[in-house]
C-alpha cells in the first residue's frame, strides 16, 4: 500500500509538467522533423448535435468520438455564414465570404467564383513546402478557373458542387420540364480537371462517401513522406442522402442515421491510414461542418441540439457548429474549449503551425494555436460577425453577448417539415433589436437589452466598425474593404 501511495505521488506531480509541456510546445518550423500534416474534414449540413460527443441519439459516432476523447472539443465555433458556397469561401480563405464576394450558395455554370488573386488555405500551406488535396465538394465556382487545381490544390475528387444540384428530384427521378431545375447539367464526379464520370442515380449518390474515403485513404497513402494537407469535404449529410449498403438499415434513426454512422466509419478509416502510415501522432485533424441542419426535410434532417432555427439563417441553429481537433503531444487530450472561434481562423492558425506567411490582402481569421495548446488565459477572438444574404449584417457576438440586428429570415417555425426525404415548407421571421446572453439562453429565447443598456451601446459600436469595413446592406452601407469574386 505504501509503495502504490509514493507512486500515485510520483505520477500526481508530474501532471503539472505534462500539462505545461503540452502547452508550451512550439509551432513546428519548415522543414522541421515534427512538421504536421493538416487534415481537415468538412461536413455538409451536419448540426451542432449531430456526433455523439455533441447530442446525437439513435445511432453511433465512436471514430468521432475518439477524436473528442483524443483531442478537443469546441462549444462556441462558428461556419463562416449559414449556407454552402458562403462557408467554404470563408473556411478556404480565412475571409468573411461577403469580404470576397461570395454569397449563397452557388449554382452550376455560375459566373462567379473564389477569386484567383485570394490566397486559399492551399496556396498558404504551399509556401511551406506542403503537398495539398481536395476531396469532396468544392462549390465555389464550378468554371475551370475557380476549381481547385487553380487554386493551390495539388489533386481534386469530387463534385464542383452540391449533391442536390442535378436534374433529378431528391427522390432520384426526372424532374418534369416544366421544372427549371430540370434544365440543370448532370452532376459531374471530377479528378483533377476533367470530368470521369456523371452522378445519374440515387445508387451512385450511396458511393460517395466510400468513394470520397477510399481516395482520401489513397492520398495519405501516396504523401506519407512529405508533409500534407487534406481537405476532406464530404457531400453528406445533405439531401439526397446517399448510404452504401454495408450501412444502410443500422441505425435507429432511419437514413439519417445510417449516413452518420457511415460518415463515423469514414473518420475511422482515415485515422487507420495514419496509424498504418506512422502519422497519427505528427497529424492536426480537424472536424467540423459548413452550417446547421436543413430542418424542413424532417427525419433526413439532422439536429441543432436544441439551438435555434437551423441551415440558412444566422440563429445559432445556422451558424454554431461541431468541432473537434485531435493532434498529440499538443493538443491535451479529451478537453473542451469554450472560447469563441471559427472556421476564418483555420486558415491564420495553420500559417503559424507551419511558418508559413499569411494572404499578403487582408482577412478576418486570427491565430487560434493558444486555444489549441489549452491555454486558459487565451482569448484570441473577441467577437464574431453573423453574416446572411448578399452583404446582411445580422448580428455580431462578444463573449457570452449575441445582439442581433432587425431583420427578416426564413424559418423552420409554425410549420411542420417532411419525413420521406423531401422539402417541407418554410415559414418567415422577422425580429427587431434584440439582446441574448448565450451562456444562459443559447436557445436565444429572452431578449435582455432593457436588463443591459452598455451590452447592446459596447456591441453597437462594434458592429459599426465593421459597416465602415465591409458595409451593411440592412443599413445602406457600401464599406471600404470589400474585393470582387472572381468573374468569368
Amino acid at each position: 500500500m505504501q509503495s502504490m501511495k509514493k507512486r500515485l505521488t510520483w505520477i500526481f506531480a508530474l501532471l503539472p509538467l505534462t500539462v505545461m509541456a503540452q502547452q508550451n510546445v512550439p509551432a513546428p518550423r519548415t522543414g522541421s522533423p515534427g512538421h504536421p500534416n493538416i487534415i481537415v474534414i468538412f461536413m455538409d449540413d451536419m448540426g451542432y448535435g449531430d456526433v455523439d460527443a455533441y447530442a446525437g441519439t439513435g445511432y453511433t459516432t465512436p471514430n468521432i468520438d475518439r477524436l473528442a476523447a483524443e483531442g478537443m472539443r469546441f462549444t462556441n465555433f462558428y461556419a463562416g455564414e449559414a449556407v454552402c458556397s458562403a462557408s467554404r469561401a470563408a473556411i478556404l480563405t480565412g475571409c468573411y465570404p461577403n469580404r470576397i464576394g461570395i454569397h449563397g450558395a452557388l449554382f452550376p455554370n455560375s459566373k462567379i467564383g473564389l477569386n484567383n488573386k485570394e490566397e486559399t488555405v492551399a496556396e498558404v500551406l504551399k509556401k511551406a513546402g506542403y503537398t495539398t488535396g481536395a476531396i469532396g465538394k468544392w462549390h465555389v465556382g464550378d468554371a475551370y478557373k475557380f476549381l481547385p487545381l487553380q487554386n493551390g490544390f495539388d489533386e481534386f475528387f469530387g463534385l464542383p458542387y452540391s449533391n442536390d444540384m442535378w436534374p433529378m428530384s431528391y427522390k432520384g427521378r426526372p424532374l418534369d420540364t416544366a421544372d427549371p431545375r430540370s434544365k440543370r447539367p448532370l452532376l459531374p464526379l471530377i479528378e483533377g480537371n476533367r470530368t470521369i464520370r456523371y452522378i445519374r442515380t440515387l445508387q451512385d449518390q450511396n458511393m460517395l462517401t466510400t468513394w470520397y474515403t477510399e481516395r482520401a485513404v489513397s492520398f495519405i497513402h501516396q504523401h506519407k513522406s512529405q508533409p500534407f494537407f487534406l481537405y476532406l469535404a464530404h457531400s453528406m449529410v445533405h439531401t439526397p442522402l446517399g448510404v452504401s449498403d454495408k450501412f444502410r438499415g443500422k441505425s435507429k434513426q432511419g437514413i439519417f442515421g445510417d449516413v452518420m454512422m457511415e460518415v463515423d466509419w469514414s473518420v475511422g478509416q482515415v485515422m487507420k491510414a495514419l496509424k498504418d502510415n506512422g502519422l497519427e501522432q505528427n497529424t492536426l485533424v480537424v472536424f467540423t461542418s459548413d452550417n446547421g441542419p436543413w430542418l424542413n426535410f424532417g427525419d433526413y434532417a439532422g439536429t441543432t441540439g436544441g439551438l435555434r432555427e437551423g441551415k440558412g439563417t444566422s440563429w445559432e441553429g445556422g451558424q454554431r457548429e461541431p468541432c473537434i481537433m485531435r493532434w498529440p503531444g499538443v493538443i491535451p487530450p479529451g478537453t473542451v474549449c469554450n472560447k469563441l472561434a471559427g472556421t476564418i481562423d483555420l486558415l491564420p492558425t495553420f500559417a503559424r503551425i507551419t511558418g508559413a506567411p499569411l494572404p499578403q490582402q487582408k482577412i478576418d481569421g486570427v491565430n487560434i494555436l493558444a486555444l489549441l495548446k489549452g491555454d486558459p488565459s487565451a482569448n484570441p477572438r473577441d467577437h464574431l460577425y453573423y453574416y446572411y444574404n448578399e452583404n446582411d449584417l445580422e448580428a455580431v457576438r462578444q463573449g457570452q453577448w449575441k445582439l442581433v440586428f432587425p431583420h427578416r429570415y426564413r424559418s423552420y417555425e409554425g410549420v411542420l417539415p417532411r419525413n420521406d426525404g423531401l422539402p417541407g415548407p418554410y415559414s418567415k421571421g422577422s425580429t427587431g433589436l434584440a439582446l441574448y446572453d448565450l451562456r444562459r439562453d443559447p436557445g436565444e429565447r429572452y431578449d435582455v437589452k432593457k436588463q443591459h443598456p452598455e451590452v447592446v451601446k459596447r456591441l453597437q459600436a462594434l458592429a459599426e466598425k465593421a459597416r465602415e469595413d465591409l458595409g451593411d446592406n440592412l443599413t445602406h452601407r457600401q464599406g471600404a474593404n470589400r474585393r470582387p469574386p472572381g468573374r468569368i
